[in-house]
């Protein structure tokens, strides 16, 4: 492809490749220069072609330059043309929490419609019913997301849901994707290491809004939470039709939930019909992630009272408040909640669901936002009967600071630093009626401990001790 084709340059030489990163450079590349210039030499010595760079850049290259406000937009927008196909329906959803829940939920909804549907995010790669395909990010990097929006389109994929994580729409990952249905979860306390304000954190969402989303798209927004007045006045602004769910919304208007068993009943008011449904799912803010993802199917498919029929066959993400095994007869519940509010949700959510305690397992990961450490702490120590504060993912930090952290404002946890451990000693503290939450790493397969990642599961640690 040339390079006029894909950039704004008026040079038509050719291109035969696009990365951000100079070590995969091969000769005719376009590099995006994203995050450091110190790179573009050793792009150009490996062939690049020719080099994206930012507006102010001023130093002469022996290949053509072109320069962008915004070059991550700018690179993002060169790799779609590049590959020139995505499916035709594309959902994608943002906010703190119930990112995960939701893409799995719509492609699971679309499936049982008989549609070729995908998802992707923090559970990987997932085509139809198939088993997923690992991604080491919740938002791949720009040219993976284009690789495999073109081979879902090769394949027939007519639908894809997606998950907008802030850092992969800040560094506008996703920048080249049409979105016909994005969707708005909640805003509350997470990657303010990253964005330093709430104010930043919820602007990288709403780029999600403002760019990716279509000229007259869905915006399947939550009419229960604070920021909703702005991402309304903001959907309105930019021409975006406007879906609201929840206690107070209107298309899809939570009227009652009633907690079961084995989930919960719905009463609800959906596009004007009074209806009742049955979930399989534990939990309000489970309610709210069907709610959000029923109404972003509908939209995607225009058919509100076909998708609804499928709601009853809705069955948790893994690791998203996973019913995971039982002991002594008492339930354990994995989940990947692994910030306060989340961490509160769950905790709430399985209050209803236990006959005698509820016990938790948790940690904080190292490396990362550390005011939320005693924040979350407080949570366990107020909501729950029993805590074992333990080690999540440490990384590169003092794994014992951090649990100190937690337990200043957790004076009934017990510390145990060894997960497995921690896992071991709650499980066989369980009696008949309790509940154990597992939370923090959900999926997970590894533990990140100074600096490297073992093996680790803790599904595999309930299995071990049931």
């Amino acid at each position: 492809m040339k390079l006029n084709q894909i950039t704004d340059s008026t040079l038509d030489i050719d291109i035969t490749g696009l990365s951000a990163d100079s070590r995969e450079i091969k000769s005719g590349y376009l590099f995006g220069s994203l995050n450091d210039d110190k790179f573009i030499a050793a792009a150009i010595e490996k062939g690049a072609a020719a080099v994206i760079v930012r507006s102010d850049y001023n130093e002469e290259l022996p290949v053509p330059v072109i320069k962008a406000d915004t070059p991550h937009l700018a690179f993002a927008q060169a790799v779609a043309k590049f590959y020139g196909r995505q499916p035709s329906h594309i959902a994608a959803i943002t906010g703190t929490n119930g990112k995960t829940s939701i893409a799995d939920f719509i492609r699971q909804i679309l499936t049982m419609m008989g549609e070729k549907a995908a998802s992707m995010g923090t559970l990987g790669f997932i085509k139809g019913n198939e088993a997923p395909i690992p991604s080491p990010n919740t938002t791949p990097n720009a040219v993976t997301v284009q690789q495999e929006l073109k081979a879902l389109a090769d394949d027939g994929y007519d639908y894809l849901a997606i998950e907008a994580s802030s850092h992969g729409l800040h560094q506008y990952r996703i920048g080249g994707v049409r979105v016909n249905v994005a969707g708005f979860t909640n805003l509350t306390q997470d990657h303010m290491d990253y964005h330093k304000t709430f104010e930043n954190y919820l602007a990288a969402k709403m780029i999600l809004f403002t760019h990716n989303l279509i000229d007259g798209g869905s915006a399947v927004l939550n009419a229960d939470i604070d920021a909703f007045s702005q991402l309304e006045e903001c959907c309105r602004t930019h021409g975006k039709k406007i879906i609201t769910y929840g206690r107070n919304g209107k298309e899809l208007r939570l009227l009652n939930s009633t907690p079961l068993p084995h989930g919960q009943r719905l009463e609800l008011d959906y596009f004007g019909q009074q209806m009742t449904i049955d979930i399989p799912l534990a939990g309000g803010f489970q309610a709210m992630n069907v709610l959000c993802a029923l109404g972003m199917t509908a939209e995607l498919t225009g058919k509100p009272f076909e998708v609804i029929k499928y709601a009853d066959k809705i069955h948790g993400a893994k690791g998203r408040l996973e019913l995971a095994g039982s002991h002594n007869g008492a339930a354990i519940y994995i989940d990947y909640a692994h910030t306060p509010d989340a961490l509160e949700n769950v905790i709430k959510a399985l209050k209803p669901h236990t006959c005698n305690r509820l016990a938790v397992v948790f940690g904080c990961g190292g490396d990362r936002d550390a005011t939320k450490r005693p924040i979350m702490g407080k949570i366990a120590n107020d909501l729950a009967d029993v805590v074992f504060v333990t080690d999540d993912n440490p990384r590169t930090e003092n794994a014992e600071n951090i649990r100190s952290q937690i337990m200043a404002a957790c004076p009934k946890g017990q510390n145990i630093g060894n997960r497995a451990e921690a896992i071991k000693t709650a499980i066989a503290g369980l009696q008949s009626g309790d509940v154990l939450i597992i939370a923090g790493k959900g999926h997970e397969t590894g533990q990140y401990i100074n600096g490297k990642i073992y093996p680790f599961s803790d599904h595999d640690e309930v299995a071990k001790n049931i």
